[in-house]
């Protein structure tokens, strides 16, 4: 049966006017793809019209194209090969029309990249290549078209394949083949050229019958949209595409960002009997063990293979909107059935795929290339581009066009899943027989979490240590937790990678906030440089948290650089330091702001301590 066959998805890209639309038609001639009659409905259209029979017609559906002679949006035919089922994607090579491009080319498992042997690479070659880099495709083949107009030169082919191939290696991409053809003529299509010799590695088709498909996407962890809710007498079905792995009934499922978890019940299919199991590509919905409030955004999987929970994520992005991208801004996210609003949180450069560098920018024009990073108030559950080049895709709307098309990396951010995870059951809360008017009546002052934040080397634990020195002097409940003695025991099973650094910094909210509601003023001293940790300490201890930032350049911070730590990131010899190849988040609205590239420790401390005398003490 068909739906047994593998089917991959191809994209072709290039320059306008090399040829695609022509390659493609000929591809579904030589292979007796066509659907009967057609080539002669184009044929009668051409003689109606005065115009010579073009192959590319076979291709342009619209009116339009026919007239104008370029591709406007992209077209999808089937065809097959006895290896395989393909779906070929014509995008357009049109600069104008490059979103249609990136829409076209989000789909594919494979590419195929044309450049016109007369002509040699162009920018857009060179774009279209980056375009593909940022959408994690890595199954390419290169065809060198119309060598008919270079007299089947071999020494030609070889000087426009070693150009590209060198710049394709420049920005990551090994094309697996480069193929001189002739695609008005069929040369190195299906069938190898006489006219050519002296090319021995085999054709277009041989090179995509040799590419791993979609069968492949089956020993990914399985990823299951939800797409929609429906309900049938007493039944929830959930109904979506399956993009990767497999589902069994039997199988303990995984929704997330809900977290919720239920058994498959049976696999239902739309006019068929309900299979056991289905795989990637089929759509299909399922009923659960477990009547589950799940909605549309959601994704099933394994418990043992979740994707990644986050609110916040790096994402390098293409920008087509004529309106500048900028700091601030927010835009809807779309990934797989998931849409939310997102905010620009920050532009981190800005790439030349011309010249292969990056510089530094406040806004994205038109048609550049950028990483950035994006934020939600909600989690998402996604995952890094490199290990699943499906879920880690996404695009951006202004809420009526797209403006923006990218790929997910987490590189030094967090997975959140166990940081919002409750695990724990039966649980009874227990009431204190002392309130805490009677904590405040006793101490003279009520409990609260003084969270210094800011880069190391900005003066935390030097001011917090003399805060609390001084607010005891004083007679405040008093205590201060650091990195040093909640590293030592509470915490010393925790590593410095991203996951053990934001557990850490939950701990260390959780704890705070008991000693907050016991009527002590703890002060903490951690970089905490995610807002989402620093937001999750503030819900921990309510009204008791008082967001303080210690602000320093990074220059003073590197200046002083009181524990060397500074030296050895520049060095190399730690990896993911806040502030030089980490992130740090600075506070949006801190409760205090203790500016130490202006201020000495005294006057640092002598303005905490007013802040707290006003906050704090219990005034009769």
């Amino acid at each position: 049966m068909s739906n047994e066959r593998d089917l991959m998805r191809v994209v072709i890209v290039g320059h306008v006017d090399h040829g695609k639309s022509t390659m493609v038609g000929r591809l579904f001639h030589d292979t007796g793809s066509l659907p009967e009659g057609k080539l002669e409905q184009i044929k009668a259209m051409c003689e109606r019209r005065g115009m010579p029979f073009e192959w590319a017609f076979l291709m342009d559906a619209f009116q339009s194209e026919r007239d104008q002679g370029i591709t406007i949006d992209t077209a999808q035919i089937w065809f097959k090969t006895p290896k395989r089922d393909y779906t070929i994607i014509d995008a357009p090579g049109h600069r104008e029309f490059i979103k249609n491009m990136i829409t076209g080319a989000s789909s594919a498992e494979a590419a195929i990249m044309l450049i016109d042997a007369s002509q040699g690479v162009q920018q857009q070659s060179r774009t279209h290549a980056f375009l593909l880099n940022l959408l994690g495709i890595r199954q390419i083949i290169v065809i060198v078209n119309k060598m008919d107009l270079i007299d089947y030169s071999e020494r030609t082919f070889e000087a426009i394949k070693a150009e590209y191939v060198r710049y394709l290696d420049e920005i990551g991409i090994v094309p697996n083949f480069v193929i001189p053809a002739v695609a008005r003529d069929g040369d190195n299509l299906v069938h190898r050229s006489e006219r050519m010799s002296w090319f021995q590695d085999g054709t277009l088709i041989s090179a995509l019958d040799s590419f791993q498909s979609q069968g492949d996407l089956k020993a990914l962890p399985l990823r299951f949209p939800i797409q929609d809710v429906y309900k049938f007498d007493d039944r929830r079905i959930l109904s979506g595409r399956i993009v990767s792995g497999r589902i069994k009934v039997g199988d303990r499922l995984m929704f997330s960002p809900s977290n919720k978890v239920a058994r498959v019940k049976t696999i239902e299919a739309w006019n068929a009997a309900p299979p056991d199991e289905a795989g990637p590509g089929q759509s299909i919905g399922i009923t659960t063990d477990e009547q589950l409030f799940i909605e549309r955004g959601e994704i099933a999987s394994h418990e043992e293979d979740a994707p990644i929970e986050t609110n916040v994520f790096h994402g390098r992005l293409f920008w087509l909107s004529r309106k500048p991208m900028t700091e601030g801004e927010t835009y809807r996210l779309r990934m797989q059935t998931r849409d939310v609003q997102v905010t620009v949180e920050r532009i981190e450069a800005i790439y030349d795929p011309d010249a292969l560098a990056q510089r530094p920018a406040e806004r994205v024009e038109r048609n550049e290339i950028a990483d950035v990073v994006l934020r939600s108030y909600a989690l998402l559950a996604l995952d890094d581009a490199e290990k699943n080049q499906r879920t880690g895709r996404f695009v951006l709307s202004d809420g009526a066009n797209i403006v923006a098309g990218g790929t997910i990396s987490m590189r030094d951010y967090p997975d959140q899943r166990k940081l919002v995870t409750i695990r724990s059951t039966n649980i009874t809360a227990v009431a204190h027989r002392i309130t805490n008017t009677q904590r405040v009546s006793r101490n003279g002052h009520k409990g609260g979490v003084l969270w210094f934040t800011g880069l190391s080397g900005a003066g935390k634990s030097t001011i917090a240590m003399a805060v609390e020195q001084e607010l005891f002097r004083r007679g405040f409940q008093t205590y201060v937790l650091d990195g040093d003695n909640v590293r030592r025991g509470l915490n010393s099973n925790l590593s410095f990678s991203p996951e053990d650094r934001a557990e850490n910094i939950r701990r260390v909210g959780e704890v705070a906030a008991l000693f907050a509601d016991s009527g002590q003023i703890v002060v903490t001293a951690f970089i905490s440089p995610y807002r989402s940790d620093r937001r999750r300490a503030r819900a921990a201890a309510k009204d008791g948290f008082h967001e303080i930032y210690i602000k320093a350049s990074l220059e003073t911070c590197e200046k002083r650089d009181p524990k060397g730590l500074y030296r050895r990131a520049r060095s190399g010899e730690i990896a993911e330091f806040t502030g030089v190849t980490a992130p740090y988040e600075t506070p949006e609205s801190p409760e205090l702001t203790i500016d130490t590239d202006k201020l000495t420790i005294e006057e640092s401390v002598a303005a905490v301590l007013e802040y707290v005398d006003k906050t704090f003490r219990k005034h009769s």
